[in-house]
């Protein structure tokens, strides 16, 4: 039974020899030629094991993918138990607490992670393609800060300041929607991003180019 569809690929929960599993299973898009449809699927999976196996490698926790199997566009990987969404905490804290000076004291720890964490994943050249709260889990104890990062379906592999920009801005986007009144911590995660990137020069391009990305969005939002 799925337990979760969206866009790209449906959910299934079960076990994988005894592990907790999630399969994800990609859809077969009807629309495309059969062939061309299944080349781009494997290049997909392709791209998502890849970006998980190396944000590993990078030190960054990611769900361990068990299999793939490219006959049913299916990649088995680990079931993070035990966990929240980090959008499900932002919301849990915002709705204990109503004062937001104290809601962004109680949220700048983990700001400071996911900033740290997204600088990690930008300094091996990985773009997620869709950050947001709810592509963000915290196992156990969401104050042990244990943070994952899931669903690399839309992502790549690029050096240039414009995808890095484009990959915060998407973040910022979905996190200021999902999380109103919540820039000031939002802020922390970029000031941790910058902190933690060891080539400064780098890190003032991506956050320059994510001013300009800015730019663009609020010119297109006013077009609009």
């Amino acid at each position: 039974m799925a337990v979760l569809q969206g866009a790209e690929a449906k959910l299934y929960v079960g076990d994988f020899y005894g592990r907790p599993c999630i399969m994800k299973e990609r859809f077969v898009k009807n629309y495309r030629h059969p062939t061309l449809d299944k080349a781009l699927t494997n290049q997909r999976i392709k791209s998502e094991v890849r970006a998980n196996l190396r944000c590993k490698i990078s030190g960054i926790q990611t769900p361990t993918i068990f299999m793939v199997n490219f006959e049913t566009n299916s990649i088995y990987m680990e079931e993070i138990q035990d966990a929240v969404t980090v959008r499900q905490h932002i919301n849990t804290v915002q709705a204990s607490e109503p004062n937001l000076s104290s809601v962004c004291e109680q949220l700048k720890p983990l700001a400071e992670v996911i900033g740290q964490t997204l600088a990690k994943m930008h300094t091996n050249n990985i773009i997620h393609g869709d950050l947001t709260t709810s592509n963000m889990l915290l196992e156990g104890d969401p104050k042990d800060l244990s943070l994952f990062l899931i669903d690399f379906g839309l992502s790549s592999f690029e050096a240039s300041a414009e995808d890095k920009g484009v990959d915060l801005y998407v973040l910022e986007r979905a996190f200021l929607s999902s999380h109103p009144n919540s820039q000031d911590v939002f802020d922390c995660i970029l000031a941790a991003y910058k902190n933690q990137m060891k080539d400064k020069s780098a890190s003032k391009e991506i956050l320059s180019k994510l001013d300009e990305i800015r730019l663009r969005g609020r010119k297109r939002t006013m077009v609009g």
